[in-house]
């Protein structure tokens, strides 16, 4: 089926968030003694908040009544630090502009909490760009699974089939890909060269990179 539609991931994508997510995650742990490695971080990276804490209180045996606490406090040290400090990724404009010339309907996907999301969009100036804004915050499964991104497609009215999907993270990748989407990933640089971004249609080094060639590779 033809591409009519593009879906955005938000995080690490669009902003460039995942070092505030990284530190406010480092930071809250800390406060149960935890530290973890570069690889444990990235292993978890694209889980929704209460899933990325329960994941890592299972681990090192922390009491789960605690997540309801940590995630707030999480969400507050999020935001903080993105407005202080998160800074848009480049070609960020220039790929909205790019769907825009060509017709598409614009989408957002996102594992984060519709507070951040409202955060982010202001900060960069595109809230207005986005004709529907999915959050998988309230739905029984984030990312991997694809819910969200089917629910983003239903917003938008069209079929999972004709969507592009845009993702930094493998957890993303899996999601857009279990919804039929075709999907390119844009991963860290620290992680471009790990064999299972195999699984997208399409890989880049930055969104700078995109272009009508890419796009009719893909259609």
């Amino acid at each position: 089926m033809p591409l009519n539609t593009v879906i955005f991931d938000m995080d690490g994508l669009l902003i460039d968030s995942e070092p505030c997510w990284q530190e406010a995650g480092m930071e809250t742990l800390l406060q149960f003694q935890v530290t973890l490695t570069p690889v444990q971080y990235h292993h978890t990276t694209g889980l929704r908040t209460r899933e990325w804490l329960d994941y890592w209180f299972s681990h090192f045996g922390i009491g789960k009544e605690r997540i309801p606490a940590a995630e707030a406090a999480l969400h507050q040290h999020v935001i903080e630090r993105i407005k202080a400090n998160a800074a848009p990724l480049p070609g960020v404009r220039q790929i909205i502009d790019f769907f825009k010339s060509h017709g598409f309907h614009i989408g957002l996907a996102t594992s984060s909490p519709l507070a951040l999301v409202n955060v982010v969009v202001e900060k960069l100036g595109i809230a207005s760009e986005f004709e529907a804004v999915a959050s998988a915050e309230h739905l029984p499964y984030g990312k991997p699974h694809p819910q969200v991104y089917m629910d983003c497609a239903e917003a938008l009215a069209v079929s999972p089939l004709n969507c592009l999907a845009f993702e930094d993270s493998f957890n993303g990748l899996i999601a857009a890909k279990a919804a039929r989407m075709k999907c390119v990933v844009v991963p860290v640089h620290d992680q471009a060269h790990l064999p299972k971004w195999g699984a997208a249609d399409l890989k880049l080094g930055s969104l700078l990179d995109f272009t009508d060639q890419h796009l009719q590779s893909l259609a």
